[in-house]
């Protein structure tokens, strides 16, 4: 694949993993609307783990936390906070790996990556990221995440399997209606996929393994370096915005982006 649509990819994968505006929806759109050819689903995952290691990075006390929570699991001393993450964040994961499962059993992995799918729920869930940022209260912490919570949030995690929802953006709605502050909503949208980005791509290595194709392997590699330099910048600047900002944003983008498609669709 060319450096420089390996560039692209790469970009838009770092820059929109962590905004509430879907990632997965953008990949599947720049070969539907630049006329290239599909990247893949290996190429999704690349730039995925690039993401991936951006988040350890970013919130590497929060993944230190959760690391030795897993220590403290094994050795039996399950009533720590640090046991309770680790093991939050496992049952978080869950629904989104069943999901996954399911689809990938089922063949079923590509057929929502069309555009119309991606606009339409570009802007269904960009309503109910608006409505829960707007009416959902704002007096919880990440401390306070609790195993229903958890839980709610990885049933709504699966649901961004479908391209165009935006996992962050569908985790940090649910986060916000069950009243988590904005910065400490997308802090535990951030901690979630960590263990959604390994499974993901726990289920992929093996075909790349099974292909024996060291090119597509080089490509997967530099795309995923390129994502983490991307995503680490995007992450420090959402974080930031967060303190101060609204979701409302992200909503209008995600508005006039699903507009954009459905007028190109129909008209």
């Amino acid at each position: 694949m060319p450096l420089l649509q390996l560039a692209i990819l790469a970009l838009i994968q770092g820059v929109t993993e962590f905004l509430p505006i879907s990632s997965s929806g953008h990949l599947a759109l720049f070969p539907a609307l630049s006329g290239e050819a599909d990247q893949g689903l290996m190429i999704d995952v690349a730039v995925h783990l690039g993401t991936l290691v951006a988040v350890v990075i970013f919130f590497r006390h929060d993944v230190a936390r959760a690391a030795a929570g897993g220590v403290h699991v094994l050795t039996g001393r399950t009533r720590t906070y640090e046991a309770g993450l680790a093991l939050r964040l496992v049952a978080a994961t869950i629904p989104v790996v069943i999901a996954g499962l399911i689809l990938s059993a089922a063949g079923l992995t590509d057929i929502f990556r069309n555009v119309e799918v991606i606009a339409w729920s570009t802007v269904i869930f960009g309503v109910a990221l608006w409505l829960c940022d707007r009416f959902g209260p704002l007096i919880r912490k990440a401390e306070d995440w609790s195993w229903r919570d958890a839980i709610l949030m990885g049933l709504a995690q699966a649901v961004a399997l479908i391209p165009g929802t935006s996992r962050s953006g569908i985790t940090i709605s649910a986060a916000r209606a069950l009243g988590y502050e904005r910065t400490d909503a997308a802090r535990l949208s951030m901690l979630m996929s960590i263990p959604t980005i390994l499974a993901a791509g726990t289920l992929t290595a093996k075909d790349l393994l099974d292909a024996g194709d060291m090119a597509l392997g080089a490509d997967a590699a530099i795309a995923a370096g390129l994502s983490c330099v991307s995503a680490l910048l995007a992450l420090t600047l959402m974080m930031r915005m967060l303190r101060t900002w609204t979701m409302t944003p992200f909503v209008l983008y995600r508005f006039a982006l699903g507009g954009a498609l459905l007028i190109w669709l129909y008209a």
